[in-house]
């Protein structure tokens, strides 16, 4: 995968997060979850890209931010991976409160793959090693979405 690409649609957003879920299918085991982290404005195409990422892990419920729910859990049916867990920080007032949910437990499990939406957050309780995404517009359909190994 490379470090930069420009979508023109929630579409083409949807099937880059889709082309993205079966490259980290395909990985191999990490000590703790495989976090990723993703940054940008409001409407920005974060959730966007976690539906088709959703989607190329063989999770066939809706994705909608869990922006008052904070988190929410998929099981994973495919690969080596059994638990995706979607967290949206947009409500959270210090990084501390992820921890009051078990986000420790939930990252240092082998087995998870977490995604969260505003990680600029929660930097402080982070992993060391995580993807991170930010999202920029280019105009009202455009996105550069870039891609940074942490």
């Amino acid at each position: 995968m490379k470090e930069q690409y420009i979508t023109k649609s929630d579409l083409e957003t949807q099937r880059l997060g889709r082309e993205l879920a079966k490259i980290i299918l395909k990985a191999k085991s990490r000590k703790g979850a495989f976090v990723i982290g993703l940054e940008g404005d409001l409407g920005g195409g974060k959730t966007t890209l976690l539906q088709g990422f959703a989607r190329g892990l063989g999770i066939k419920e809706k994705i909608l931010s869990p922006t008052f729910v904070i988190m929410k859990k998929f099981a994973i049916k495919r690969g080596n991976y059994k638990s995706f867990y979607h967290i949206d920080c947009y409500r959270i007032q210090k990084p501390e409160e992820l921890l009051d949910i078990g986000f420790k437990e939930i990252i240092s499990g082998s087995k998870n793959i977490v995604a969260i939406e505003w990680v600029e957050r929660v930097k402080s309780v982070l992993p060391e090693n995580f993807l991170k995404i930010r999202f920029d517009f280019i105009d009202d359909k455009k996105r550069e979405i870039k891609f940074y190994e942490r």
